[in-house]
């Protein structure tokens, strides 16, 4: 087993992803969710967080401080329950999916399988085509897998393994998982996202916290570029077995113009969470201190939104 594989393992004990230490891993119950300037007073875009495809992340469960902070922001959330069709999502203005799932136990072979059902891929897509709106979040194996099929009906390429930089990394976790983004380190792209509407939305700073690699079609922008020194670790269907690529080139944050509507592609659901792990309560996401991930979490939802225009 090579050294990269021994960090790897070491990382999945650290933030607790392991089927065994699901417990340990919960929203902060201190993260501050007030927004002092909501973008939204007057309308307010509904927002569908999908909880039907035994998704890792819910709005009631690790998600909630995304949801709560949104939901300060102008939003108006709903838990998504219902399998996606057309006439469900007509009704909703954003859909954001998190770590989708095959099966309901993520240990299992099964949870690598396809999420969403073919019809539930062409609605999804047909919908944001016609204008709709939506943050497609997968992480680290096996949600690459089970998010797969949806994200190739918007070109995005997925990984399916773990990606880490043994360069650009959050020093102070030891976790070479743990990629920073900064405008140090030029891995930060420049886009409305990370421009935000005025100076003080703009960010500098975000940490992801263990997730795959994507790439994204022509004409979509990155704007969380990986090094040339990120490595994706690859399961490769043989016991715990991985094989190990360059991540040169690819990416854990896009965003694209399909048809009418918005799609922002995301390797990583930490970031958007605010959560603590292990023994020691580690914060992880965007209760972290000293990065932007929060910020992050609204200008990407300002661009879905519309309330970034370009």
């Amino acid at each position: 087993m090579s050294s990269l594989n021994l960090r790897w393992q070491a990382a999945m004990c650290v933030i607790g992803f392991a089927v065994a230490g699901f417990a340990q891993q919960i929203a902060d119950p201190d993260f501050d969710t007030k927004v002092e300037k909501p973008a939204y007073t007057k309308k307010h875009p509904k927002v569908s967080l999908d909880e039907a495809h035994n998704n890792f992340h819910t709005a009631g469960g690790r998600y909630k401080p995304f949801a709560d902070l949104i939901t300060s922001d102008g939003y108006q959330v709903t838990p998504g329950t219902k399998k996606f069709t057309k006439e469900n999502l007509k009704e909703i203005d954003v859909l954001v999916i998190s770590n989708a799932l095959g099966a309901p136990a993520m240990g299992t072979p099964e949870a690598s399988n396809s999420a969403f059902a073919e019809d539930e891929c062409d609605a999804v897509r047909d919908w944001v085509r016609r204008g709709g709106s939506l943050l497609l979040i997968a992480d680290h194996a096996p949600m690459g897998a089970a998010n797969e099929k949806l994200g190739q009906r918007f070109g995005i390429g997925m990984s399916k393994g773990y990606t880490g930089d043994p360069s650009n990394y959050d020093v102070e976790s030891n976790n070479q998982g743990f990629i920073k983004y900064n405008r140090e380190n030029k891995l930060l792209g420049d886009h409305p996202i990370t421009r935000g509407r005025n100076e003080s939305e703009k960010i500098s700073r975000i940490i992801a916290f263990t997730g795959q690699s994507l790439t994204g079609p022509e004409g979509s922008e990155v704007f969380m570029k990986l090094a040339d020194t990120a490595i994706d670790s690859i399961p490769t269907g043989q016991g715990n077995e991985r094989k190990e690529v360059s991540a040169a080139g690819r990416a854990q944050g896009i965003a694209l113009k399909f048809g009418r509507g918005r799609v922002v592609a995301l390797g990583e659901a930490a970031m958007m969470s605010a959560q603590l792990t292990g023994p020691n309560k580690m914060k992880f996401g965007m209760n972290r201190p000293g990065i932007d991930n929060r910020q992050l979490a609204l200008n990407i939802m300002h661009w879905l939104s519309g309330a970034i225009k370009n």
